[in-house]
């Protein structure tokens, strides 16, 4: 998951659930369950697959020469990381939350005869990673710190929110650290800015990883959608 426009969310192709996985037979399917933590593939690694996630979240970060860390993306159900860069993994890759994925092999995605199918699902999803990831990194350099938060917020709300009377309600995994690592801002500044949409009341708190959106127009146009 980056953050990207949400007509990039809404035009995107359906993301393949579990549901989805297990009506085509997922049994016959190789698949990796990791616990918090758990690393599933290093920077700089040999890519042999690629992996579909089908619950949990995941994290693909880089560290820097000068030790500082950058998040990448969140894996999400329906999300597929991985995607080799000449032939190596460019992010590491841990779970946040216990999760679990499809184990695809490599070739799939470089041979279309093997499963056209599925090489051709792979190939679109790379696509729409290089079409996301160009639009999270012009929101890293253009957008303020409260746009960039409104953004990371909506497209959670997108993802994940589900109805809760009038409004709508979603949980999060990932610690503030994280999405200060993600949008490239510091802690204090994450923290001040959703306690700043609380008290304009476009968000409440049930919990520092639960939020319920109050005024969902108001938050996407914070985020300059």
């Amino acid at each position: 998951m980056y953050i990207s426009n949400a007509t990039d969310f809404e035009n995107s192709a359906t993301p393949v659930s579990s549901v989805t996985l297990h009506r085509n037979n997922l049994s016959n399917m190789q698949t990796r369950t990791l616990e918090a933590a758990q690393n599933l593939f290093r920077e700089g690694d040999d890519v042999r697959h690629i992996y579909e996630v089908t619950s949990g979240v995941l994290r693909l970060t880089k560290v820097l020469e000068d030790g500082r860390r950058q998040v990448i993306a969140f894996g999400y159900p329906g999300d597929i990381v991985g995607f080799p860069q000449d032939g190596m993994y460019h992010t590491e890759c841990d779970a946040i939350s216990s999760a679990e994925v499809v184990v695809h092999s490599v070739t799939d995605l470089e041979n279309s005869d093997r499963n056209p199918e599925l090489h051709q699902r792979l190939v679109k999803s790379a696509l729409k990673e290089i079409g996301a990831m160009q639009s999270h990194f012009i929101m890293l350099g253009r957008k303020t710190a409260s746009e960039k938060t409104a953004s990371f917020l909506s497209v959670l709300m997108e993802r994940t929110g589900k109805p809760l009377g009038a409004y709508i309600h979603f949980e999060f995994p990932m610690t503030r650290a994280d999405i200060a690592d993600f949008l490239g801002l510091s802690v204090e500044t994450v923290s001040r800015t959703i306690s700043m949409m609380r008290k304009a009341k476009l968000i409440a708190l049930e919990s520092s990883k639960s939020v319920v959106v109050l005024d969902e127009d108001a938050l996407c146009e914070m985020a300059a959608y």
